[in-house]
């Protein structure tokens, strides 16, 4: 199966293709990807180089233009190094640009820290209008794009992972998915992590929804779950632990609940390794994710 990153460029070349408005800039990373677009539309795909402020800032020069710029690079270049770019040349200006990364959280260990990015959503959370996709398979990459990139003038952020679920699911862009229906609890599943949610939770009486838009946060579906099973909710997130919990939280905020927030720890692991063992010990495992979600919600199984 092809990755969701493989879906990139032959998706964004097909919308440069479709919509004189839609430019492509890079910093260098993927430029591969691109060698025919930008034949074909040489004004429209802009490879800055190894310049990832620049990258965000000519993204905003060019939406200022009323062009809608798609901007990619991995994860830790794409919102960490250049989030003064981010904050200021496409949220103070009143711009927006869809932000695709790469990478994830550990996808490539050997790149070490400096290629990791556990704390983007976090970091993209203080930040006021933007809209998160994490799709969890190659297919559903390519419907948030398109999502993303004809989402008018807003800003868009959308997480791409070599981590992928076994198939796609019908994902609008907008609300959570119930895949399995339960009466003592909620588990949210987002993006890649949901077929080792369903392995995790097999036989336990939970329902599990799908989410792989995080912001805005479908507080209507949590709410309508939780009315039905109960109002424990569990959170696993691809990136760092807890990141939608004050999120949960606000929707729950009229009723007596507990919410649990699990995902990728705040402690540097400082052996490469690989992506599955980085997966194990910040215990987003199958076996772990059970332990933890049944000692959470009681461990009640279904009849």
């Amino acid at each position: 199966m092809d990755t969701m990153r493989d879906r990139l460029a032959p998706v964004l070349s097909r919308l440069l293709d479709e919509d004189p408005r839609v430019a492509v800039v890079l910093a260098e990373i993927g430029k591969d990807g691109f060698t025919e677009a930008l034949r074909r539309h040489p004004d429209r795909v802009i490879n800055v180089g190894i310049r990832e402020q620049l990258l965000v800032g000519a993204g905003a020069g060019l939406a200022l233009t009323g062009m809608r710029p798609v901007l990619h690079t991995f994860a830790s270049f794409l919102v960490e190094r250049p989030f003064e770019q981010v904050k200021l040349d496409l949220g103070h200006q009143g711009v927006g640009a869809v932000l695709v990364s790469a990478a994830a959280s550990y996808d490539w260990p050997a790149g070490g820290y400096t290629h990791m990015a556990p704390g983007d959503v976090a970091l993209l959370d203080t930040l006021d209008g933007w809209t998160v996709h994490v799709p969890g398979h190659p297919d559903e990459a390519g419907t948030l794009l398109r999502h993303a990139v004809a989402a008018g003038d807003d800003k868009v952020y959308v997480r791409l992972s070599l981590q992928s679920n076994a198939q796609g699911r019908p994902v609008d862009g907008g609300r959570f998915l119930p895949v399995r229906e339960g009466r003592s609890g909620v588990v949210v599943a987002v993006g890649p992590l949901l077929d080792t949610v369903l392995t995790a939770t097999e036989g336990l009486d939970v329902t599990v929804l799908y989410a792989t838009t995080v912001r805005p946060f479908d507080a209507a579906a949590l709410r309508r779950a939780t009315a039905e099973a109960g109002a424990d909710v569990v959170l696993v997130e691809p990136y760092l632990a807890g990141t939608s919990t004050a999120a949960a939280n606000d929707a729950l905020a009229d009723v007596p609940h507990r919410v649990l927030g699990l995902g990728v720890g705040r402690a540097e692991l400082r052996r490469y390794g690989q992506a599955a063992e980085h997966t194990a010990a910040h215990g987003l495992d199958a076996r772990t994710l059970r332990e933890r979600i049944s000692g959470f919600l009681g461990g009640g199984t279904t009849a």
